[in-house]
Formats: structure tokens, C-alpha cells, sequence
């Protein structure tokens, strides 16, 4: 064996990894202890938004809650002052959309956060009929 195999196989000093370089060091099975899908029984779209349920310094902080992981924390810290969409919560956290899914339902489950649902178009009133009633009003 040559030298300069050696030296390629074994990472110099300046090559080791330190924090965010060596990826993610938790699983995101780990986080959601191997489950895919939440206890919530909403569907939660990647445009729904979420936001804490109690407003910052009233009632019993989520802190005191054991059953919450470092990431529940996160979740909750993140929308204490205005709601956020699941996507963008996934992008902040770094975390794939499917283990936010399920750490949000958890939230939701224990009345940490609760979700608005966006409305499926087929709810929205046709444009149609709102220009109709603009035309009634100006014919007033």
C-alpha cells in the first residue's frame, strides 16, 4: 500500500466533522418512536397552519410537561407568536414534512397547539356570484 492511499482512506484533522457538518444525529424514527402517522385524528395538510393554544407566560408552560421531546419544544416556541405552516415548520426545524406531521398531531392531541385548515377550493364562493353582489350594492 502507497502512502497516498493511506492518506485518502484516513480523514485528516482538518476534515473531521463537528455539529451540523455530521448531519443529523438522531433518526427521525427515533423522534416519532417509530410511528408514521399521529394520534390526532385531523389530517394535517402542509398548508395548515399551527399555533400555540395558551399565549406566552399564561398557564402552565409546556416546559413542565414531561412527555414532550426537545423538538415538541421547538414546535411550540416557534408558533407562540404567530401561526406557522407545517412546511415551514419542517424547513426551520430541518426535519422531514412526515415527523413535523406527527410531532404537530401530538401538540394537537395534548392541547399544546391547535391547526387552522386551509379551505378546499371547492368551499370558496365562485367569483361569479361575488361579482354579482358587488353589482347589487353599487346599484343601491
Amino acid at each position: 500500500m502507497t502512502s497516498e492511499s493511506s492518506a485518502t482512506s484516513e480523514p485528516s484533522s482538518s476534515e473531521q466533522w463537528y455539529d451540523a457538518a455530521a448531519g443529523p444525529v438522531v433518526r427521525p424514527y427515533a423522534m416519532t418512536r417509530g410511528r408514521t402517522s399521529h394520534a390526532a385524528e385531523a389530517r394535517i395538510d402542509l398548508i395548515a397552519l399551527v399555533i400555540t393554544e395558551r399565549a406566552p407566560g399564561d398557564g402552565a408552560a409546556p416546559v413542565d410537561d414531561p412527555t414532550l421531546s426537545p423538538e415538541h419544544l421547538d414546535i411550540i416556541e416557534r408558533c407562540q407568536y404567530q401561526a406557522i405552516s407545517v412546511a415551514e415548520l419542517a424547513a426551520d426545524l430541518d426535519l422531514p414534512v412526515g415527523v413535523v406531521r406527527v410531532l404537530v398531531g401530538d401538540l394537537v392531541e395534548a392541547a399544546h397547539v391547535h391547526i387552522h385548515k386551509p379551505v378546499p377550493p371547492a368551499e370558496l364562493p365562485d367569483v361569479s356570484i361575488l361579482r354579482d353582489v358587488i353589482n347589487g350594492l353599487r346599484a343601491l
